[in-house]
């Protein structure tokens, strides 16, 4: 067969009835009644529906019996209506062309028919990302990775790629992950923070969504070793220019996941939230004496677990909101003081029901206040002077904030953990697929 394909299961359509036509895809399922033999063939788009009667070929029926679900095939044939197909059209096939016979059994369900738990979907992940459900997750995700890309260059942002093999920390600890590099000591990036400055201090407008790592020991549906993070860095801001700027992606992201998503949205059972702008905005200080009035033992200076976040967003009726202003241990060092409260800074999270998806601030952009904060936080200013020194050739106030596009995914999809959202996750117990 020298065509591969020459539709797609849903470009088939009334007009085509009685045309030929080369469909290709996986099988997907198989049904034997006798005198009409069914193939259920699925390729990207969705499904069709092949019928080999008995008064068909015996090179035909022979391919029928020796097809194994998952093995991929093009199949020449007419189309023909029929309302209980699905889609509406069936393929009476003149030949079939199998590319690849699957083994069997097969190691996970397709079909989904029998269930899966994570563990084994994870280490199927192949066979699990061909489910009717992971394929609907991940063109959300797509969606709403090209929506940020649009609100953001809409608004005069462009786009950038820093170095991911770094010489320190981006704000100090120790969950980095160390490699060999040329013989000395670097580290996987942990953010594209201070580059992301930098470039704010030549472009003036920038964003990145790219990888980064951190070496947490935390084990939950919300944690990963490497994720993707959307940065964004704008010069002449403050926190709040930026937290505009994002609830514009959030209302863009979920608007375009509405409207290109429906069929997706439905497959996974998924209601979006009902975005309103703009997002209110919480005092922190506000936050724990709301929560501790609830029977919260929490403290100032404490963050807000989920389960605290839990119960804040039942008590304000919001499940989309900011939490600003926290405290100035709370953030690292490159983030600006309030002027009249400077134990509080001018900082924020957004936060999804009881999630943070985003967090971001003011930055100091003096060099003098960057090295007494580095100090206060017990950093060395040396270590960072590749950073630094750039502050004395004229830096202007700017503001950014970071999101993790997992967690956004959890909010867009309604899945449950951040692994059914990411391809192929690394986590502590994660190393392959």
């Amino acid at each position: 067969m020298g065509v591969f394909r020459t539709h797609l299961s849903s470009d088939i359509s009334n007009s085509m009835v009685g045309s030929e036509v080369v469909v290709a895809g996986w099988v997907h399922n198989k049904r034997d009644l006798g005198g009409k033999k069914f193939l259920i063939i699925r390729d990207k788009d969705g499904y069709i529906q092949v019928v080999i009667s008995k008064s068909d070929s015996e090179d035909l029926m022979k391919r029928f019996y020796e097809l194994t679900p998952e093995s991929v095939v093009s199949v020449r044939g007419v189309v023909k209506a029929d309302d209980r197909a699905p889609g509406g059209f069936e393929i009476v096939p003149k030949s079939i062309t199998v590319h690849s016979v699957a083994s069997a059994p097969l190691p996970l369900d397709v079909t989904s028919k029998v269930k899966a738990d994570i563990d084994t979907r994870l280490r199927e992940r192949v066979l699990d990302l061909r489910r009717e459900e992971s394929k609907a997750t991940f063109k959300i995700i797509s969606v709403t990775l090209k929506s940020i890309r649009e609100e953001l260059y809409s608004n005069g942002f462009i786009e950038v790629n820093t170095p991911k093999i770094i010489a320190t920390a981006t704000e100090g600890g120790a969950a980095l992950f160390p490699v060999i590099y040329f013989g000395r000591e670097a580290f996987l990036a942990q953010s594209p923070q201070l580059y992301k400055e930098l470039l704010a201090g030549a472009f003036e407008r920038v964003f990145e969504i790219a990888h980064a790592w951190r070496a947490e020991e935390s084990d939950t549906p919300y944690h990963l070793s490497e994720f993707i993070s959307v940065d964004i860095e704008m010069a002449f801001a403050n926190y709040e220019t930026v937290m505009e700027v994002l609830e514009k992606v959030i209302y863009r992201v979920v608007k375009n996941v509405g409207e290109e998503c429906s069929k997706e949205l439905k497959v996974l059972n998924h209601e979006l939230p009902h975005v309103k702008l703009p997002f209110k905005r919480f005092k922190y200080v506000d936050v724990i004496e709301i929560l501790k009035g609830l029977g919260s033992n929490i403290s100032r200076g404490d963050d807000v677990t989920a389960t605290d976040l839990k119960t804040f967003s039942k008590e304000i009726g919001e499940d989309l909101y900011f939490i600003i202003e926290w405290p100035s241990n709370a953030r690292p060092f490159y983030t600006k003081l309030c002027d009249s409260t400077p134990e509080f800074t001018e900082s924020f999270d957004f936060i999804y029901s009881f999630l943070e998806i985003a967090s971001g601030s003011s930055r100091i952009h003096r060099k003098e206040v960057l090295i007494s904060r580095l100090r206060e936080k017990g950093l060395n200013p040396e270590s960072f002077n590749y950073f630094l020194r750039w502050f004395d050739f004229g830096m202007p106030p700017h503001a950014g904030w970071g999101m993790g596009l997992n967690r956004l995914a959890l909010m867009v999809t309604g899945r449950n953990n951040v692994r059914e959202v990411t391809l192929f996750p690394r986590d502590k117990k994660r190393l392959e697929p």
